[in-house]
């Protein structure tokens, strides 16, 4: 009885995580994301899934940004919906798909390693995938 109070009473924790931004925060939040990697000017229209099997690398930039790396060069920039826990201190992620896309909304996990054992963290979702190009910065 106890277990089943102490679930309903983190419904509304649940929810409040699940609710639509404020407009003018989730901006600011996102000029504060994109500001978490190297500068960097948008190339194109945002796109909804990348070819998993083109990815190069992946660099995670801060709690929310992660940018893919592909084996073209191109670059895209995920900006998650929310923060990630863990993310930005463990810098790795790891997910399951079984089609040859990452696509928003999936879900990625933050790989943690404890005791040198490689475990899943906070589960977090992509947003939309925008390809950049970073800036480089000129001597002067």
């Amino acid at each position: 009885m106890i277990l089943r109070l102490l679930a309903l009473a983190a419904l509304p924790l649940i929810a409040a995580g699940c609710a639509p931004a404020d407009p003018a925060k989730q901006a600011a939040r996102n000029a504060r994301a994109l500001a978490a990697g190297p500068e960097a000017k948008v190339s194109g229209a945002a796109q909804r899934c990348i070819p998993r099997s083109q990815i190069r690398q992946t660099i995670v930039r801060s709690e929310r940004v992660i940018d893919f790396e592909m084996q073209s060069g191109a670059v895209f920039r995920n900006t998650l919906p929310s923060t990630c826990p863990g993310l930005a201190f463990e810098r790795a992620i790891t997910y399951e798909t079984s089609i040859d896309q990452l696509c928003t909304p999936q879900i990625i996990y933050v790989l943690t390693n404890i005791g040198g054992v490689p475990q899943r963290g906070a589960g977090c979702s992509l947003g939309e995938f925008v390809p950049v190009e970073y800036v480089r910065q000129t001597k002067g």
